[in-house]
């Protein structure tokens, strides 16, 4: 027995509880389905190179891509050595490439084809006697929502779903989860069937943005907020998501879709669930999910429906000095297209905490700029030592989480001007993790990936999760869809008149990050 254990000390660098050590994935493999999409080249496939550069993948681990392409091994590992060429976040290496780049296979084949499972099954058979991988294999599902249900029943079929003994298999879902509640039912008993709950990793990958995990630190982490993070002090709340971009080439995905179904459903009611929650007895993930869950329930729409939301059609306009098109001129897009670009919702959540409290949930594409922000707006003062020439350029106070692209925190409040007079307006307290922190960020992708290889589900939604948010969004997609045309809205600007009335009958104001 060693003196630190004598004497009731742990070693740090031994203790598996200190969450200061980076873990590192055991031996396993992720196969890739939708291997030559963009999503796979963009993200999936240099995430895994970064993880590996950061020394997080074992030896042992294997990349499998599955596609329709006549591609042999070979061929494969070019599309990924150009894939991270082009978009790893870390230098690149050729040593690392090297080790990794020795576990790449590929398998041609249809989902429907049940002679490329067969060989998929042989594949990750020769990986588990070569390459060590111990029978451990993650499926990541980087393909339509139609397709689930068909590539479930083959890894079911081939045997690849089951496990034996102490190795893992587990299925890796991209969103949309259903395009409604009903859908979304349907879609989890399809999955389930094949795999149990625990080995379902449903990503979102805004939850694997660091600011966003930062939310929990921010809030459990420091005395200083606790106390004003509750309908006694805070007046409202604004989540928004904001992209400059158009659709130009994603008619296929996003017509019929709508900005709620892609935005509002899963990444705003996820950022709303980790605002209001309470503090979870641990960060163990069912203690996280409890929590989340319990918001979620809670969370009613803020009654009539035609008042508290809004949905708008970017037009013609301007994206900076660029002239561009409305929706209905970009490609692929119909003439009638009745599919929202902009959407914005009014919940509140109804617990002691936030009893009173609107939270406003927008999002749309062609908007002012590209920001994701969660704005905690406070009550204001009431003002009684000064009168109101000296507070007429004051504002209200608010605490600002920068979720992208410039991560950081900002506290917006009053201070004197200075000079003779009392005068007081708005100043702001800014924290930036660019400036804060040395290491950069590693990229969500990585942490999700790295999160399902080590079988680590706290940041992943669960069903319920899923379904209590189309619970709430599905009556405001049925009052939408008898209201007919939405709104249109200038590209460049902030949305369709119908969200500034939506504000403005409740003496709001939307925020112009």
């Amino acid at each position: 027995m060693t003196a630190a254990t004598d004497t009731g000390w742990a070693n740090p660098l031994r203790d598996s509880r200190d969450k200061r050590l980076p873990r590192i994935a055991g031996p396993c493999s992720l196969v890739i389905f939708g291997v030559t999409g963009d999503l796979a080249k963009r993200k999936l496939m240099p995430a895994v190179y970064d993880l590996a550069n950061r020394g997080l993948l074992p030896p042992s681990f294997a990349l499998v891509g599955f596609a329709r392409r006549d591609w042999d091994n070979q061929d494969f590992g070019q599309v990924v050595h150009d894939a991270v060429r082009d978009h790893s976040r870390t230098p690149f290496r050729e040593d690392v490439w090297e080790r990794l780049s020795e576990g790449f296979r590929f398998v041609q084949g249809a989902f429907d084809d049940d002679a490329a499972f067969d060989q998929l099954a042989t594949t990750l058979a020769d990986l588990d006697e070569q390459r060590g991988t111990d029978g451990n294999h993650a499926f990541y599902l980087s393909v339509p929502p139609k397709a689930f249900p068909t590539v479930c029943e083959q890894l079911q079929r081939s045997g690849l779903a089951q496990h034996t003994g102490d190795n893992w298999r587990r299925v890796v879902i991209e969103k949309p989860f259903g395009h409604d509640l009903a859908s979304a039912k349907e879609l989890n008993a399809v999955v389930n069937g094949v795999f149990p709950e625990d080995s379902v990793f449903r990503i979102d990958h805004y939850l694997g943005k660091e600011t966003v995990q930062n939310i929990l630190a921010l809030r459990f982490a420091n005395q200083l907020f606790d106390p004003l993070w509750s309908s006694h002090y805070v007046d409202h709340v604004q989540i928004t998501m904001a992209e400059d971009i158009g659709l130009g080439g994603r008619a296929g995905y996003y017509d019929g879709i709508g900005a709620a179904r892609d935005v509002i459903q899963n990444h705003l009611l996820q950022l709303l669930a980790l605002v209001a929650m309470e503090e979870p007895v641990s960060f163990e993930p069912r203690e996280l999910q409890a929590e989340k869950i319990k918001v979620l329930s809670a969370t009613r729409n803020i009654l009539p429906l035609e008042l508290n939301t809004a949905r708008g059609q970017y037009g013609p306009g301007w994206q900076g000095s660029q002239s561009v098109p409305g929706l209905v001129d970009e490609e692929g897009f119909a003439a009638d297209s009745i599919t929202e670009t902009f959407a914005a919702i009014a919940v509140e959540v109804d617990s002691r905490r936030w009893a009173g409290v609107p939270f406003y949930l927008r999002t749309g594409k062609r908007l002012g700029r590209r920001v994701t922000e969660i704005a905690l707006v406070f009550k204001k003062a009431p003002h009684l030592p000064f009168d109101k020439t000296m507070t007429e350029e004051l504002g209200e106070n608010a605490l600002v989480i920068r979720v992208q692209p410039d991560e950081g925190i900002t506290l917006r409040f009053g201070s004197k001007v200075p000079g003779s007079s009392m005068q007081v307006r708005d100043v702001n307290m800014d924290f930036s993790y660019g400036q804060a922190f040395t290491e950069s960020s590693p990229e969500a992708y990585e942490r999700l990936i790295l999160d399902v290889l080590l079988g680590e589900p706290s940041l992943f939604p669960v069903n319920a999760e899923v379904e209590l948010s189309w619970k709430i969004l599905d009556p405001v997609l049925q009052a939408w869809a008898e209201q007919g045309t939405p709104d249109t809205y200038e590209s460049g600007m902030w949305g369709p008149r119908s969200a500034e009335d939506m504000m403005t009958r409740v003496g709001r104001v939307w925020r112009r990050p």
